[in-house]
């Protein structure tokens, strides 16, 4: 009997945020991810004092094998003290622990609206680092936030980077579902600008939900299936909430995240060949 056909998996990094297994630490994470076969991990710069120290950082990925794809800066609502107060100087020190790491993107939010000095020169600072330092920084899209019944704009110049001059963005599906925005739209929209994206799921709550990939309402496999169909060359980070998971059910929910990736990415590549091969048959 001839043995089956490998599956093929295009050469697209699938990554584990460190934020993924929260309440566990940093390096619980790199033990998880090597544990389960990820390709690399996203550091979300965090309390955890491994997650802000290059030695510390470079230690793990050499111990366990796994490389450090993108770092995560502290510019989220509860980090706002981590890396100083000072905006770009948080900005400034994660691109110098990438550096140090040797991950390529570092991942940022878009200022908050009471950052206004921040966020007038947002735009053409990070356009300027990046080009300085020769390290990715991908803007993530948000959305708005809701009290009492109304919506806030919180972030400027807004919560969607498809129309912002960003050069780079990430992509997060579980703030798609939050914020109800067309997924699929916006990597089309995107186009080579999309450099990163957060592969998660959500069914449209006023939480922030990080469902794990499959559970929710976005169209988590859609998305993959054009990034293959692209020619996405960046990275696809897990990034889901197993807060208040047992550390078994943490580990089964971070298998099935990485599973699901995995297969979609190679289902959609197996599609492509399939067609270049229609493509190719024919009479001669």
């Amino acid at each position: 009997m001839d043995a089956p056909d490998a599956v093929d998996i295009p050469d697209i990094p699938v990554a584990l945020s460190t934020a993924s297994v929260y309440p566990e630490n940093c390096a619980a994470a790199f033990q998880h991810a090597a544990r389960l076969g990820y390709d690399a991990v996203e550091v979300m710069v965090w309390t955890d004092p491994v997650t802000q120290e290059a030695g510390a950082l470079r230690a793990l990925s050499e111990l366990h094998g796994i490389p450090i794809v993108s770092i995560h800066a502290p510019t989220l609502l509860i980090s706002q003290r981590i890396f100083g107060v000072d905006a770009w100087g948080k900005v400034d020190r994660s691109l110098e622990l990438a550096h140090e790491v040797g991950a390529e993107t570092v991942v940022l939010h878009p200022p908050f609206r009471w950052q206004k000095d921040y966020a007038r020169d947002f735009t053409d600072g990070i356009a300027t680092r990046e080009h300085d330092s020769g390290i990715t920084l991908a803007v993530e899209n948000m959305f708005p936030w809701r009290v009492g019944g109304r919506e806030i704009e919180a972030y400027l110049p807004h919560w969607d980077p498809v129309p912002q001059p960003y050069d780079h963005v990430t992509l997060d599906l579980s703030h798609t579902a939050t914020a109800g925005s067309d997924a699929l739209a916006m990597v089309e929209a995107l186009g080579p600008r999309l450099a990163h994206l957060h592969l998660a799921d959500g069914l449209g709550s006023m939480r922030d939900e990080h469902l794990v990939p499959g559970r929710g309402s976005q169209p988590c496999a859609e998305v993959l299936d054009v990034l293959v169909h692209n020619g996405f060359g960046g990275a696809v980070v897990v990034e889901v909430s197993t807060r208040r998971l047992s550390v078994t059910q943490r580990e089964m929910a971070l298998a099935e995240s990485l599973a699901f990736c995995r297969l979609h990415l190679a289902s959609a590549l197996a599609f492509e060949a399939e067609a270049e091969g229609a493509d190719g048959e024919g009479p001669s």
